[in-house]
């Protein structure tokens, strides 16, 4: 179920500069260096922010994203019936895009082994 919505998630993403990374227990999406949305055994997380998080809330299957016991404010967990249908998973991929493509890019983060050589170069 979850490589099959990967494989859509993809599809939905086709032509964006998305880069996928495994992380939070799933392949999540990052669009300029910031996550869009992550998807795992549980279903989609989606990045929709915190000011359409109220209404994201009243939508069927979603949930407040709880990260190590701690709601991560605006993310939505939507579980895999809340993403079933090609229309319901279109509206969580625009409503996430909304909001991540406001956010500014985020420069790439160095390697340990590029820190040690900056670290090596300042003695």
């Amino acid at each position: 179920m979850k490589e099959v919505l990967i494989s859509r998630v993809r599809s939905g993403l086709e032509g964006r500069p998305v880069v996928a990374k495994r992380m939070f227990g799933g392949l999540t999406f990052l669009l300029n260096g910031n996550m869009l949305c992550c998807v795992s055994d549980k279903g989609l997380m989606a990045r929709v922010g915190a000011k359409a998080e109220p209404a994201a809330l009243k939508r069927p299957y979603a949930t407040p994203c709880l990260g190590a016991g701690r709601r991560m404010a605006g993310f939505i967990l939507v579980n895999h019936d809340g993403v079933a249908g090609d229309a319901d998973l279109k509206a969580w991929l625009r409503m996430a895009l909304a909001y991540v493509e406001q956010l500014p890019p985020k420069a790439p983060k160095r390697s340990r082994s590029d820190r040690a050589k900056v670290l090596t170069i300042r003695k």
